[in-house]
């Protein structure tokens, strides 16, 4: 059985997932407002792990970071580069593989959840509060041009992905 904290980041994967799923449901259309709350939730979740839990976990350790972490952040990077431009059929499918390997890291048995859970102890019910309370993001426009792809090829290449990767399977 999984705590409150595990539940809740959890429950957000799965309710993300579910908007761009409907964001996505009709192919080769993106349904603007569908994946407009997927963005703003994203960039929320994130903003959670790196604001509060990723340093709550790092705080139990004694000033630690969980040995995962580094990895968690470029991730992050990843998925935040993802979200700037305008969403093609490539950033959908390269966000979704991300999104995939990423929330099972978080998810999974010893995964970073249970982990924080388990660092937490007697807090844990602060954590969630804070969790909960987390504002929401200002998300600003999508901003397009070569200027931005190149950052954000850049930015994935450093988490270890290639948007050239997504941009062939989503042709092929």
């Amino acid at each position: 059985m999984h705590g409150p904290l595990y539940q809740f980041l959890a429950n957000d994967h799965t309710r993300l997932d579910g908007l761009l799923q409907r964001a996505t449901a009709d192919p080769g259309e993106v349904e603007q407002a569908a994946y407009a709350e997927f963005r703003a939730g994203l960039l929320k979740h994130i903003g959670m792990e790196e604001k509060i839990l990723l340093p709550a976990a790092q705080h139990a350790r004694g000033g630690e970071p969980l040995p995962v972490a580094a990895r968690l952040r470029l991730d992050h990077g990843a998925l935040a580069a993802l979200l700037v431009p305008t969403p093609t059929v490539s950033i959908i499918a390269a966000l979704r593989a991300i999104l995939a390997v990423h929330n099972e890291v978080e998810e999974g048995p010893e995964g970073v959840y249970e982990t924080c859970e388990s660092l937490a102890g007697p807090e844990a019910e602060t954590l969630l509060v804070r969790l909960r309370t987390t504002p929401e993001v200002p998300v600003a426009s999508h901003v397009n041009g070569p200027a931005i792809m190149n950052a954000t090829r850049r930015a994935l290449a450093r988490a270890g992905y290639n948007l050239e990767d997504y941009e062939e399977a989503a042709s092929g």
